[in-house]
């Protein structure tokens, strides 16, 4: 994506800026076995619209708790939207994970010790697709590792 010298990521991001609520399915990992989880995240301009904020939540059937939190900017020199992202399962990252945009989609690989995880977003026809898939130390392919969809709800409190 060939971005303007004055490109915000509120600018790139605008169509996920708010509050979306939906499911998200989770395949069976090494983490835990296949589930459905109800789930929300917000999207929020921060730094005067050079940065985007996002903030995850689920929660299971069975109480268990989850959350990450990820800020997305925009590398002008390179044209790649970087995202910088922590959950309740890990460490934070050492460096930001440079992201392309494709048709609309954007793609990027979160590398950890344990492999790649292969995250996408795009918005179509107003719901918001946030897909991660995993390829493990060791393996050639990736393998599904969850799916979120969400459609946009009021702001909490509107």
């Amino acid at each position: 994506m060939d971005l303007p010298a004055t490109a915000h990521a509120a600018d790139i991001l605008r169509d996920f800026i708010g509050h979306w609520r939906g499911i998200t399915e989770i395949a069976s990992s090494p983490w835990g076995t296949a589930r459905t989880a109800e789930s929300e995240v917000v999207f929020s301009k921060a730094a005067g619209g050079h940065a985007v904020v996002q903030s995850y939540r689920h929660r299971e059937p069975d109480g268990t708790h989850f959350e990450g939190h990820g800020m997305f900017t925009v590398d002008r020199d390179h044209g790649d939207t970087l995202w910088y992202y922590v959950d309740s399962m890990g460490k934070g990252p050492a460096a930001p994970v440079r992201g392309t945009w494709s048709g609309g989609v954007l793609t990027l690989d979160r590398r950890t010790a344990d492999g790649v995880a292969r995250h996408t977003f795009r918005v179509e026809d107003g719901v918001l697709v946030h897909t991660a898939d995993l390829r493990l130390e060791g393996h050639s392919g990736f393998s599904p590792l969850l799916k979120s969809v969400f459609r946009k709800s009021p702001e909490p409190g509107a």
